[in-house]
């Protein structure tokens, strides 16, 4: 092995490790209230909006930059959303407006 490979291999390996470093964090609904209400996440991380309420619920952010919409989610159902840039959004129901969660995104 040349000394450029030598070199070369171990810096590939540490940026193709360094990108499975995405997490999933779970985002519980229940009682018509996010829970937790507030989480900080690193670029590519995803929230997993687990629906355990009776009843359905619309997930949204529509801060700047940071906008999504995941549309009607039924009672038992799990819905994600990855977040990919630094920033701070206010995700909210669109059915039940005093659901509210912040959520702040940071390298």
């Amino acid at each position: 092995m040349t000394k450029l490979n030598r070199f070369l291999i171990p810096l590939f390996m540490l940026g193709f490790a360094s990108h499975g470093l995405a997490k999933e964090h779970v985002i519980t609904q229940k009682g018509k209230l996010f829970s937790p209400t507030d989480i900080s996440l690193a670029p590519g991380d995803t929230i997993i909006f687990k629906n355990d309420d009776d009843t359905s619920h619309n997930v949204f952010a529509s801060t700047e930059g940071m906008k999504f919409n995941l549309g009607i989610q039924k009672s038992g159902t799990e819905t994600s959303h990855k977040f990919e840039s630094p920033g701070d959004a206010e995700v909210r129901c669109a059915i039940h407006p005093k659901m509210k969660l912040k959520v702040t995104v940071k390298n």
